[in-house]
């Protein structure tokens, strides 16, 4: 097994120094440790070692990790989520990053108020326009927030993005800008963005969630894509 305590202590220390260098507390982002494909064990020993928050991509996994390991800390979905698996992530998640569409808004609002319970997102914006990436552009943000706000089951706490991919971390720095813009002119603080290769520079322009997989559970499998990692 990986030093996931120490794995987690250098990753925490490399955003205590990007939030001093932006002037930032280190207690104002919260360290999301992306759980997919990552065993029971590993997840046990991230808890341990103090992770508050679990990030998992796909409901069924989710599902049965959560029935196996209860909720030792927040689980959030950050993954695509299909409209089909809404009623279990309503039940199963804290918080989903992955609201993307306002057809999927609807169906978390029927199936939210039929527990009569309030279901916290946020608004995933595709800042780079990807046709192979989910989420509103930029100009539909204020449509589609006025939109969701009609329903009354659904509460967006703020934005998240999986900016395009680039060499350098320091050139992801554009992107994650124009998300903390957006939420600023939107009145949202909430902004999740930034994994393992570049959420020091995420921290740096706002982040207030930064989702990091291999940093703290190591390598994946071979294979396993790592978008939101």
């Amino acid at each position: 097994m990986p030093d996931i305590g120490g794995n987690l202590e250098r990753v925490r220390e490399r955003l205590a120094r990007a939030a001093e260098r932006a002037g930032r507390r280190p207690d104002d982002v919260l360290l999301i440790a992306v759980s997919k494909t990552v065993e029971v064990e590993r997840i046990r020993a991230a808890v341990a070692a103090g992770i508050t928050a679990l990030g998992e991509n796909r409901v069924q996994e989710a599902k049965s990790k959560i029935a196996e390991l209860g909720r030792p800390a927040a689980w959030h979905l950050i993954g695509h989520l299909q409209s089909n698996k809404a009623r279990d992530a309503v039940e199963l998640f804290d918080l989903i990053h992955s609201l993307d569409r306002l057809e999927l808004a609807r169906e978390l609002e029927r199936r939210a108020g039929a527990r009569g319970q309030v279901v916290e997102a946020l608004l995933q914006v595709n800042v780079g326009g990807e046709a192979s990436k989910g989420g509103v552009g930029p100009d539909a943000v204020g449509e589609t927030l006025d939109a969701i706000g009609k329903l009354p089951h659904v509460r967006v706490r703020g934005l998240m993005t999986i900016p395009p991919e680039v060499e350098r971390p320091e050139d992801a720095r554009p992107w994650f800008r124009r998300l903390r813009e957006l939420g600023e002119r939107h009145g949202l603080r909430e902004l999740s963005m930034g994994m393992s290769h570049d959420f020091e520079v995420a921290v740096e322009e706002g982040a207030t969630m930064v989702r990091v997989g291999t940093a703290i559970f190591g390598p994946r499998p071979p294979g396993v894509p790592t978008a939101e990692a």
